[in-house]
């Protein structure tokens, strides 16, 4: 196994791994430990070249240092990303080998279950590594974190629906759903139990056929879904969608989701705003998972009752990011930035 350093401003460390044994190529993002150790998920995505994947573990991995800032988490921020096909390349060799990747942080950083990785996986680098969180709820830890997200980001939009429409009511309202996966798919469940219109678009056709049968969703194909008329755009797969191309065409009132990092950069959280589109930033809406996962970290272990009441935290927080927004006049993502960063500097 070979482990090695990338300098890059701004960072406490990054680093890569290549292990020829089990073919291991995975980068590690530590942004952040003012506040704590850094928490984050490990996701599995079969990306073009490395540099593209060291743009996403950065992004991501700052964007986990403002969540657990604006959530009261008391950690800090990280990421980690393995550069592999999920349909084929995973294994209980490869993930061994990330869980020696990873204890060589000495538990700077603290992985998580996040895109196309399961608790099956995670148990694998639980081998090598002790430094896991989101483990079977039989081994004590919190389980999967898909469904604390969803709900979270249910509680969050009701902050959304009063400032966007003057009523944190669901009933009615259209919301298109980008990403049916583990949370969109969830999040699409919860929306409509509510009584909202949801409309879903996924590249799994399969995925997308399934939930229209079981749920009797709307769906609309995914190069066509952005031209949908509705009350809220809710991006929950990859991020950086929102961009030049895209937020002309939007046909809403607010754009939140549970994807991370949906801003390609941040002037296009602006570009909504100019356009009378409410955002919601994506690092305090979808912070329902990293709270619940982070309870397992407080003294006594993971308690389920504690997780949801600190969820429901969520909503204050966007009420604060929107108060913030408009008593100083400047896009919603600086306001949760300016938010985060009060929270940093009041660390002990």
């Amino acid at each position: 196994m070979e482990i090695a350093e990338i300098a890059v401003d701004g960072y406490e460390r990054v680093a890569r791994c290549r292990d020829e044994g089990t073919g291991l190529h995975a980068l590690i993002a530590v942004h952040d430990t003012t506040l704590g150790p850094a928490l984050g998920g490990m996701r599995m995505w079969p990306y073009a070249s490395e540099d593209e994947a060291l743009f996403d573990v950065l992004r991501l991995s700052k964007g986990m240092t403002y969540k657990s800032a604006v959530a009261e988490t008391g950690l800090g921020g990280g990421k980690a990303v393995i550069i592999a096909d999920p349909r084929q390349d995973k294994s209980e060799a490869l993930f061994e080998a990330m869980g020696r990747f990873i204890d060589d942080f000495e538990g700077k950083y603290i992985t998580a279950e996040d895109m196309n990785i399961g608790i099956s996986d995670l148990e694998s680098v639980r081998e090598s590594t002790r430094w896991v969180t989101g483990l079977s709820r039989e081994a004590g830890s919190s389980g999967n974190p898909s469904p604390y997200t969803a709900l979270g980001c249910v509680i969050g939009l009701r902050a959304v629906l009063e400032e966007a429409c003057g009523s944190e009511s669901f009933e009615g309202k259209k919301v298109v759903i980008q990403g049916a996966g583990a949370v969109g798919g969830r999040l699409a469940v919860m929306l409509k139990e509510k009584g909202a219109e949801v409309v879903i678009c996924d590249i799994n056709a399969e995925r997308v056929a399934q939930l229209c049968g079981e749920h009797g969703f709307e769906h609309v194909d995914d190069d066509e879904h952005l031209d949908v008329e509705c009350d809220i755009y809710s991006p929950c797969a990859r991020g950086a969608g929102i961009d030049d191309q895209t937020v002309p065409r939007l046909r809403c009132q607010a754009v939140a989701g549970a994807a991370n990092n949906q801003c390609l950069e941040p002037r296009h959280a602006e570009s909504l705003r100019q356009r009378g589109i409410l955002y919601a930033p994506d690092f305090v809406l979808n912070a329902g998972g990293i709270i619940n996962v982070s309870v397992e970290l407080l003294e006594g272990g993971y308690d389920e009752a504690q997780a949801l009441e600190r969820i429901e935290g969520i909503y204050g927080n966007l009420k604060r990011v929107f108060e913030i927004s408009q008593g100083e006049r400047i896009p919603t993502n600086e306001a949760a930035f300016r938010l985060a960063e009060e929270r940093l500097a009041a660390a002990p």
